[in-house]
């Protein structure tokens, strides 16, 4: 099973949904940088689960560990363990399904590949594995806010048939984007998205969203051509967080209906520093970063479980019926800015490695 990312800066990921803890390791970060839990906890807190009625009930306090690789509050270039124990497990909730096959879920897929397949929450397969990721991600963010300013910002852009207007990102902050229940910086559409989410959970069913990522800051020349191009990246590391479905960078596949004489963006030279007038590139152009500020898009599927009864077949081949037990997110795009951010951050991190290892 992979569950290492990255070349250099290397994460991997380990624990389950239902185990003792979960956590990551995380190997290559330069030493000497100052970190203490609770850089990581603050960005933990984000994804934690019980944070109100858009988010599961599952009360966890997803506090962390930092069992290695920090000593007198700075890295010591030796690998970083952190763990956090899970405390709020349920698992008689998934007692049914070790016979039968949850829609939308991995477990058939999980069963076919393995043999065998931890059905308590779903295993290495739940959104739960993401904490290690981010407790990883929020080294990557400090690495990069003190070798380059780098900041990330994600949020919720769109939740069902509700979308969020156009952001002004030069005054978008975190605060605008963390007052909101469903993450979405515009008063007017969060509380249309609230509405939207909170009458998904009603019915019994849940609703997807997508959620769009800003990162400013970011150094040029990040991106190894041709296969480690940034995009690509970042499109991998999307891909592999749960429940997301598709990925886009600058205009994306609005890019298809464009002429070249429309998208391409004008470059300019302001005292020695080259510049573009528009950013339809997202920041990224051949694979390599250009200066300018990375946009990106990610899709998130509605949650898979859902308390409506849906059929299904079995493991002995019995086709039948399932309503889901346990406790899940309505919209499990709401959790999501904060691994975005996370799963951002440790490409860009991994890639500047690459570029100071390769280039003088």
């Amino acid at each position: 099973m992979a569950s290492i990312f990255g070349k250099i800066f290397t994460v991997s990921t380990w624990g389950e949904s239902h185990g003792q803890a979960v956590g990551a390791v995380l190997d290559g970060c330069p030493a000497g940088l100052p970190l203490c839990e609770e850089d990581i906890q603050k960005l933990l807190d984000r994804r934690r689960p019980g944070q109100g009625k858009m988010t599961t009930a599952r009360d966890e306090k997803d506090r962390v560990k930092i069992l290695s690789g920090v000593f007198e509050g700075k890295t010591t270039g030796t690998p970083i363990s952190f763990a956090v124990f899970n405390e709020d497990q349920r698992s008689h909730d998934y007692a049914e399904i070790e016979k039968w096959y949850r829609p939308g879920h991995a477990d058939l897929c999980y069963d076919l590949k393995y043999g065998f397949r931890d059905y308590r929450g779903g295993g290495r397969s739940s959104a739960r594995e993401t904490i290690g990721r981010v407790a990883a991600g929020a080294v990557a963010m400090k690495f990069l806010k003190q070798v380059a300013g780098t900041e990330f910002l994600a949020w919720v852009d769109s939740i069902g048939q509700v979308d969020c207007p156009a952001v002004d990102t030069d005054k978008l902050t975190h605060e605008m984007i963390e007052a909101s229940p469903v993450r979405c910086p515009d008063s007017d559409a969060s509380a249309k998205m609230e509405a939207e989410v909170l009458a998904a959970k009603e019915s019994m069913d849940s609703v997807g969203g997508t959620v769009r990522l800003l990162v400013k800051n970011v150094p040029a020349t990040l991106g190894e051509p041709v296969f480690d191009r940034l995009d690509a990246l970042l499109a991998q590391a999307m891909l592999s967080i749960p429940a997301c479905k598709g990925f886009e960078v600058g205009t994306g596949f609005a890019a298809a209906r464009m002429h070249g004489s429309e998208h391409n963006d004008e470059i300019y030279c302001d005292n020695g520093t080259f510049h573009t007038r528009t950013n339809n590139a997202g920041g990224i152009v051949g694979g390599i970063s250009n200066g300018e500020n990375i946009l990106c898009r990610m899709a998130f599927k509605p949650t898979a479980t859902i308390s409506q009864s849906q059929k299904t077949a079995s493991r002995t081949g019995e086709n039948g019926e399932l309503a889901a037990k346990g406790r899940h997110d309505p919209c499990v795009a709401v959790r999501a800015p904060v691994i975005v951010e996370c799963m951002a951050a440790l490409v860009l991190a991994d890639l500047y490695l690459q570029q100071k290892r390769n280039c003088l």
